[in-house]
């Protein structure tokens, strides 16, 4: 009994993995994909997807969570030590692709989940950047009369919209991280100081 348990569980964990890896491809290319669309990428059936997914929300949630999770564990090994601006300039090198990537399933998280359970999938990443500006800030090198979750909401606004204009083809991908970087060091420097050139923190 126990060796069949361990095989049905392990045959649920596989199917369930193949259901999310399908929903996020799906939904990356088409934010209204369908369940059933999901279940024939994913190789199951809707009965199969309907035993571990009561509908289409779940499967958004979970998909969601799945690529914020995987997103924030790549993003572990960034260095964000020594000058708060070099190490922005460093997590926007390692971040803007996965936000680029994620968009897709953003859009469908919007349509299926409320504000409040966006935002608590999102707290891990925000609270890593969140910690970096407070740094900065306690540094003298970001401003300090702006809310630190403006000026987090101001850098992934400006990530979002370097894949808009990747993809109206009025950006070379080769360019967003420093097109990133440069818009929001202008955004975070302190009023009256120097806005510094990427490479020279002054």
């Amino acid at each position: 009994m126990s060796s069949r348990s361990s095989a049905k569980r392990a045959d649920a964990l596989r199917s369930i993995d193949a259901i999310l890896q399908a929903a996020a491809e799906c939904l990356g290319r088409n934010p209204e994909a369908s369940l059933s669309e999901i279940a024939r990428a994913a190789g199951v059936g809707r009965v199969t997807l309907y035993a571990h997914f009561a509908s289409r929300a779940e499967v958004v949630d979970a998909a969601m969570a799945r690529a914020i999770e995987r997103g924030n564990a790549a993003l572990d090994s960034v260095d964000l030590t020594g000058d708060p601006r070099l190490a922005l300039a460093r997590l926007v090198e390692a971040s803007w692709h996965l936000v680029d990537e994620a968009r897709a399933l953003l859009v469908a998280a919007q349509r299926e989940l409320s504000a409040g359970r966006i935002r608590e999938l999102h707290d891990g990443p925000a609270s890593r950047v969140e910690t970096l500006v407070a740094r900065g800030r306690a540094e003298g090198v970001f401003r300090t009369d702006l809310p630190i979750s403006w000026l987090v909401n101001v850098l992934h606004t400006v990530m979002h919209s370097a894949a808009d204009e990747i993809r109206a083809g009025r950006l070379a991908p080769d360019h967003a991280a420093a097109h990133i970087t440069a818009t929001v060091l202008a955004a975070f420097t302190p009023p009256g100081k120097l806005v510094p050139e990427l490479g020279d923190p002054r």
